[in-house]
């Protein structure tokens, strides 16, 4: 009888380069975003996202080259990340002053208006604020980019009021 063989973790490889990389990796990115605990955030997803993609068939050979590349994309997406919640709360900041809409709709004239509008319109305005759900879920929903959805729901709110408006007999 054999015995089942043990196949040795390729993430291992990573161990014999590590203490050579990291110094490397954290002034690559130390030097880009200037902060230290950032830096050191960083460093460490990069370093276990090193080991992910480590353990796929299809991985690259390890090298300090490598790891630099890793810890570019893991910034490139703090970055973006940082964006999107800064513009989130840009949004929220705007809206909550230059937004002079604070009447109570009348329930029942807000479900007819929104059945007039475009589909697009629709299905934004119902998964953001009747479903309740965040910028982002509606986008994965609606198979859009988040700044396309922000984008959308701008014009789908816009268009909601005039409707609103000319149903009440205001003017716009």
């Amino acid at each position: 009888m054999t015995e089942p063989r043990v196949h040795r973790d390729p993430a291992f490889a990573l161990l014999s380069l590590y203490e050579a990389a990291l110094p490397e990796v954290y002034g690559y990115l130390l030097s880009r975003c200037g902060d230290r605990t950032l830096a050191e955030e960083l460093t460490s997803e990069t370093f276990l996202g090193a080991v992910r993609a480590c353990r796929k068939e299809s991985a690259p050979p390890v090298s300090t080259g490598w790891l630099i590349g890793v810890a570019r994309h893991k910034l490139a997406d703090h970055w973006r990340r940082k964006e999107r919640e800064e513009r989130g709360l840009r949004l929220v900041h705007e809206e909550e002053y230059t937004d002079p809409w604070d009447e109570r709709l009348d329930a029942l004239l807000a479900r007819e208006v929104l059945a007039s509008l475009g589909a697009h319109h629709q299905a934004a305005l119902t998964l953001r604020y009747v479903d309740g759900l965040p910028v982002p879920e509606v986008a994965v929903h609606l198979e859009r980019t988040v700044h396309a959805t922000e984008a959308l729901l701008v014009r789908a709110r816009a268009a909601f009021r005039r409707a609103y408006r000319e149903k009440e007999g205001r003017d716009v």
